[in-house]
């Protein structure tokens, strides 16, 4: 049976953990407390392991800081001999309105520091991503200050739903594959 990598973009430090930038962390923290597993301090940062529907996966929250995860990345596709085409990294996206969802195959950074750290370690753009539109409501020149700032009340409000939601999106991934889940979520 393949395997899968789901890995969650975000910073380590509780200064950043309920920030616009840690979706990514947010999500696959869902993702694992449904699954009843539970994160473990390893290499690059902490994983969990579980099967969803008898598929294996492995779930990464990289400690490499958001513009350095292309290295754990690289490290756990290599150790657990994971297809690239298994590889679903969870992001926040200031191109799209709060809470939408937008899953791709492959795809430019769009400006991440995140996804371009994984482009140059990969030495690809195709690989899946879902991205968790976090909004633009800022200011000229203000950008690493609302990814890095908190939630606004209007967004906490429907927050858990929004995760709950790109969750969904994470397991079909897995179980229905990328077209399907696309169809599914892309959007919403």
């Amino acid at each position: 049976m393949q395997k899968y990598l789901i890995v969650g973009l975000g910073n380590i430090g509780e200064q950043y953990a309920n920030t616009r930038h840690n979706i990514g962390f947010k999500v696959v923290e869902e993702i694992v407390a449904r699954n009843d597993a539970a994160f473990s301090p390893s290499n690059f940062g902490e994983v969990a392991q579980f099967k969803f529907k008898a598929r294996p996966i492995v779930v990464l929250k990289p400690n490499t800081y958001m513009n350095l995860s292309g290295d754990a990345v690289r490290f756990w596709l290599n150790k657990e001999n994971i297809a690239i085409d298994n590889l679903l990294v969870i992001t926040d996206d200031l191109n799209l309105p709060f809470g939408t969802l937008r899953m791709r195959g492959k795809g430019s950074d769009g400006g991440h520091n995140g996804l371009k750290d994984i482009q140059n370690k990969l030495q690809t753009t195709n690989y899946p991503r879902l991205r968790f539109g976090v909004g633009n409501k800022f200011l000229k020149g203000q950008q690493i200050d609302y990814v890095l700032g908190a939630w606004t009340e209007e967004e906490q409000l429907a927050f858990q739903e929004r995760v709950k939601l790109a969750s969904d999106a994470a397991l079909s991934f897995v179980f229905n594959g990328l077209n399907n889940t696309m169809n599914l979520y892309n959007g919403k």
